[in-house]
């Protein structure tokens, strides 16, 4: 018996290429607006749509060029605080890298929507399976990039966007991982309504609407009232960028200007930012005499950052400097340096493109090994130091670790006059919102905020100005789901979407070798 099972052809892009790049482009703008400084969150749910219009149909070499083109018009713009002193070279150099990886990882998304259909092509597949796929095949891309090569830079995730709208208390729930995933899905099922066209059933925009419904309804997950810690916080606005002019401890004393003003309040622990002390007080006894003189007259610890040196090794570190004590009662090493920032990966070949860039990074940082916590008189402090902040190992082991309270220390002087202070205080604010906890971000030069567990401003120092914050800052305990099951959660969707594209690859050989034209599989909701 001859096969009765219709055999459809191969579905044909959405858009012509040449319209394609166009909304790939302009996707890829439109998601750099819904970043700081602009912060128009709502603008995710114009670009991603845009990308993956512009991707369905395609083969595999077009969705290359789409996705790079979008991946370009994205990071070009969204990282081009790179160039502000170092000049063109890192931030092509970055954006290309980026675009590359983003195209890379536009292939599955599109074969998604090649692939799926041939399995099945009903109306409920178009609208749940098929999106959820590409979500989360979306995120794989977040995690790709998020990872590798060289530690990865996970910096234009879209769960980051939300930091000041409605959905961020999801974050607690799912992790960013999964506000991404969620967001992405809710587009995706949009998309698939629109293109089904039964405008008439209103079974068909209910995936839609109960994924928006569920990202605007969702509360924050409850974390428990742990009392407060009366924090004070020092931004000195000294001289601390790469190319300052400046003297021997020329920071440090803008520091402690900055801290005067304190003396004489209750206080329970002073933060100062990284990079806020400039000669290693592990080696200089002049500048641990000044910090142990500073403890005494705070009669609090002190949080403090520096460069120090163990052996042949160069750490940034933050240091638990108390009265009294033999100091430093704790370090905690930045976990993941900068590279071509604070490190060099594969310095040889490097240096045959960029010799004069290249070398104007002498000292290599090694990455710290210890857990991002202090005990701070009894109160646990979880840490990171800037770059540290845009990944989520090292705020959920502070979590878990039993932070009740986030610290983070940053130098953000090498981009004084660029946005990149407040696209990281987004991410310091969403981790507010993941973890439950208040965190007190906390920069040489601005921007810094205390933000409140539920991520709103309980206190702020603009950019450029010395001053300080001192509050009480609540305190929590209890995890939220996002900490204790994130790394689960992005297992799951990263995972998932690869198993997923697997399944439906092999399957719809099996099935037929080509989907049906739009339209004609899909007549009932199945």
């Amino acid at each position: 018996m001859p096969d009765a099972r219709p055999r459809p052809v191969l579905p044909r892009p959405l858009l012509p290429l040449w319209a394609a790049l166009i909304a790939a482009a302009a996707g890829g703008l439109a998601l750099t607006t819904a970043f700081p400084a602009l912060a128009w969150w709502p603008m995710v749910f114009v670009a991603i749509p845009l990308t993956l219009v512009s991707l369905i149909g395609r083969r595999a070499w077009s969705a290359v060029l789409v996705g790079f083109v979008f991946g370009l018009a994205f990071f070009l713009v969204n990282v081009s605080f790179t160039a502000r002193y170092l000049g063109p070279v890192p931030w092509l150099a970055l954006s290309i890298l980026e675009a590359a990886l983003t195209a890379a990882a536009a292939v599955p998304i599109a074969l998604a929507y090649r692939w799926l259909p041939r399995v099945r092509n009903g109306a409920w597949a178009r609208l749940v399976a098929l999106p959820a796929l590409v979500a989360a095949l979306w995120v794989l891309r977040e995690q790709l990039l998020g990872t590798w090569p060289y530690g990865g830079f996970p910096w234009g995730r879209v769960g980051i966007t939300q930091a000041d709208s409605p959905l961020a208390p999801v974050a607690s729930w799912v992790g960013v991982a999964g506000l991404s995933f969620l967001i992405v899905m809710a587009c995706a099922s949009a998309v698939e309504w629109a293109r089904l066209g039964r405008f008439r059933d209103w079974r068909t925009p209910l995936p839609a609407l109960l994924l928006v419904v569920l990202l605007v309804a969702l509360p924050q997950f409850p974390t428990t009232d742990a009392g407060t810690m009366r924090v004070a916080a020092v931004q000195g606005n000294g001289p601390a960028g790469y190319f300052d002019e400046r003297g021997r401890n020329d920071v440090l004393n803008a520091q402690l200007q900055a801290t005067a003003p304190l003396f004489g309040e209750d206080v329970d622990v002073l933060l100062w930012p990284e990079g806020g002390v400039d000669s290693d007080p592990t080696m200089n006894e002049s500048t641990a005499r000044t910090l142990d003189s500073l403890a005494a007259r705070m009669d609090a610890p002190l949080i403090v950052a520096a460069v120090t040196q163990r052996g042949d090794e160069y750490f940034n570190s933050s240091l638990l400097w108390e009265q009294d004590a033999d100091n430093p009662v704790d370090v905690y090493d930045k976990r993941h340096p900068v590279p071509f920032g604070e490190w060099v990966p594969d310095r040889a070949f490097y240096r045959m493109f960029a010799p004069d860039l290249i070398d104007l990074i002498q000292r290599e940082y090694t990455p710290g090994g210890a857990r991002p916590y202090f005990d701070v008189d009894g109160v646990g402090v979880g840490l990171a130091i800037c770059f540290d902040v845009i990944y989520d190992d090292v705020i959920w082991d502070g979590a878990q670790d039993g932070a009740e309270v986030f610290m983070f220390q940053t130098n953000n002087a090498d981009f004084r006059g660029t946005d990149e202070n407040l696209q990281q205080l987004a991410f310091a604010r969403m981790r507010a919102v993941e973890t439950g906890r208040a965190v007190v971000n906390i920069s040489t030069v601005g921007t810094s905020q205390i933000i409140a567990p539920d991520g709103s401003e309980i206190a702020g120092i603009p950019a450029d100005t010395a001053g300080h914050m001192l509050e009480d800052v609540p305190l929590r305990t209890g995890l939220t789901p996002a900490v204790f099951a994130g790394g689960a959660i992005q297992l799951l969707l990263v995972w998932g979407g690869i198993i997923g594209l697997l399944y439906v690859g092999v399957a719809g050989r099996r099935n037929a070798k080509a989907p049906a034209p739009e339209g004609t599989g899909v007549a009932d909701v199945d």
